[in-house]
């Protein structure tokens, strides 16, 4: 069975996150210890609430060290919504622009729309060639969040592998999912999103298996 950490450093929805994982296969661990964080198959970077506070609480447990290692090393890491905007160079909240762990380039900003958060179930437009929404046409994912990754620049040469973008609408597109070799990140939560998000998950355990 695929060994997947939950990384436990005080904020986002661990233990839904932990079950949905058992239910789409995995054998899962909540824990911040480093350890056992760099050997496991797959580690997970949930998150909830301010992009400032998230990043707090990652340098608390030496949780930004940990997933530079295993990218590092092609190790795979999936962020879920603040964990994946965390992945960017910055995040400007309420006019505080938060240094974040700088993974891809870009910043994280809030949403040009008139309804704010964005609650609720969305569908996405994935690319054909997508492992994470593999079997997954039209269907809905549930999201929470007023900020997002709305552009994005990073530019890969070969023979490194293009990035899989899935986008989303709200007020505008915005990044809804990213493939880009050992990391993966999505703006939804796959653990709230039912049994489409389920499957979601398995997909990405299946991609760890190879």
């Amino acid at each position: 069975m695929t060994s997947v950490v939950v990384l436990d450093y005080g904020t986002g929805n661990v233990h839904s996150a932990a079950k949905a994982l058992e239910q789409a296969g995995a054998d899962v661990t909540l824990t911040s210890d480093r350890k056992q964080a760099l050997a496991a198959d797959g580690l997970v970077v949930p998150g909830v609430g301010a992009f400032s506070a998230v990043m707090r609480a990652l340098k608390d447990v030496y949780g930004d060290e940990i997933i530079d290692r295993r990218l590092a090393g092609g190790r795979p890491v999936l962020g879920i919504c603040v964990g994946m905007q965390v992945m960017f160079e910055h995040g400007v909240e309420r006019g505080v622009d938060t240094e974040g762990l700088g993974e891809w380039p870009g910043t994280v900003t809030q949403l040009k729309a008139p309804v704010l958060p964005h609650m609720g179930w969305n569908t996405v437009e994935a690319p054909e060639d997508s492992v994470l929404f593999r079997g997954l046409a039209d269907e809905r994912f549930y999201f929470v969040h007023s900020y997002a990754a709305q552009e994005w620049t990073l530019e890969v040469e070969p023979p490194f592998p293009v990035p899989k973008l899935t986008w989303a609408d709200h007020g505008g597109k915005f990044l809804a999912a990213i493939e880009n070799g050992p990391l993966t990140a999505t703006q939804f939560h796959p653990e709230k999103s039912g049994e489409a998000g389920i499957r979601l998950l398995a997909n990405w355990l299946e991609s760890l298996r190879h």
